[in-house]
């Protein structure tokens, strides 16, 4: 069963959230109100995939992203929030997001992406998508000014990079392209390495810029 913490200040939301994921055999081991809390919350239930809400009072989603990634935690963050800010977006993903979902979606991609997430993979609401591309496009590279250049993928590469866009997990890019699940891994090593990127919702995001992906 996929274990989950839930960060909201709103009480009503986590409660409505661990018992719609209940019907999903999704778990709820941790509630947070805002990010310290949270950080207590996650240390000590070591989740599987982090609901983190951005617009919090004292400390907010972008704060608890810091935080998390200053401590070297691993743990996938999926962003779920009633803002559909880009700015927001972009930082949220640039803090260290995983995925980043609407409170309106239904509990059917709500379960998808924390399972896509515990899994590996990335997930951004495809109604945001379109927005986000010409955002990053119109930026500052997403990998900063001192970011190495971008070294040339081969056609493997790209199309392992493609379904890591689409929010695939290892598992499942395997499964599509015939591979074993450790090549797949090796790939998506090479293919960070080759976009100067510390992970894959980074590599997405510096392939988007440099127009590699459309």
């Amino acid at each position: 069963m996929t274990r989950v913490v839930v960060v909201d200040d709103q009480t009503l939301v986590r409660h409505g959230i661990r018992s719609l994921l209940a019907l999903a055999d999704i778990e709820v081991v941790g509630e947070a109100d805002d990010g310290r809390a949270a950080l207590e919350v996650v240390a000590a239930t070591e989740p599987d995939v982090i609901l983190l809400d951005l617009r919090m009072p004292r400390y907010d989603g972008i704060w608890t992203l810091g935080r998390l990634r200053e401590r070297g935690t691993e743990i996938p963050v999926l962003v779920l929030t009633t803002f559909d800010d880009d700015t927001l977006l972009l930082d949220a993903l640039r803090a260290g997001a995983r995925g980043y979902l609407l409170k309106d979606v239904t509990l059917e991609q709500l379960t998808r992406a924390v399972r896509t997430l515990a899994e590996g993979g990335t997930l951004i609401a495809p109604s945001i998508t379109d927005r986000l591309l010409r955002a990053i496009r119109s930026g500052p590279s997403p990998a900063g000014a001192d970011a190495p250049p971008v070294q040339e993928l081969t056609e493997r590469e790209l199309e392992v990079l493609r379904l890591v866009a689409e929010g695939c997990s290892n598992r499942e890019i395997a499964e599509a392209l015939f591979l074993a699940e450790g090549t797949v891994k090796n790939r998506v090593s090479t293919i960070l390495l080759k976009l100067g990127a510390r992970d894959r919702t980074k590599a997405v995001l510096r392939a988007l810029h440099e127009g590699i992906l459309r």
